[in-house]
């Protein structure tokens, strides 16, 4: 089963059926003290710190798959108004926290290709042969008055 995850509070091209909890996981990492003298030195030159760039890309997959787990336990469908979070818990050590709302969905059926809409005068918006149909005068259209 494969959860879908969205940070909007709807799941494009699906109608969500019932909202069942909040789901959420979270991981708490340290630094390496290796990593750590290497980020200090590289804080002098300036750059990326890849070493935490990594470490973070672990914690986030983590809380993620925690979270998951937790939805798939629900019976869910997917995840949606997912967000995250981090706090310090201890010198050297922080927390991620990510959650969501874990909802049942299914997708909606695909629309069927319709006319296009008139436009404002009630005239089709396809496109019309100009030798056949003469335009408009525009003395005759209504005229927009931003003072009333």
């Amino acid at each position: 089963m494969t959860v879908q995850l969205s940070n909007l509070e709807h799941l494009p091209n699906y109608q969500i059926t019932e909202r069942l909890d909040v789901v959420y996981g979270s991981t708490v990492r340290s630094k390496h003290v290796g990593k750590d003298l290497f980020a200090g030195l590289k804080n002098i030159v300036g750059g990326e710190l890849t070493a935490y760039t990594e470490l973070l890309e672990e914690s986030r997959q983590e809380a993620i798959d925690r979270m998951v787990i937790k939805a798939e336990a629900l019976g869910a469908d997917a995840i949606v108004g997912l967000r995250f979070s981090t706090s310090s818990i201890a010198q050297g050590a922080s927390e991620l926290f990510v959650y969501g709302t874990a909802v049942k969905a299914v997708p909606m059926p695909q629309q069927t290709h319709q006319n296009p809409p008139n436009d404002f005068y009630g005239q089709s918006t396809q496109a019309q042969n100009p030798a056949s149909t003469p335009p408009a005068p525009t003395d005759d259209l209504p005229r927009f008055n931003p003072f009333g």
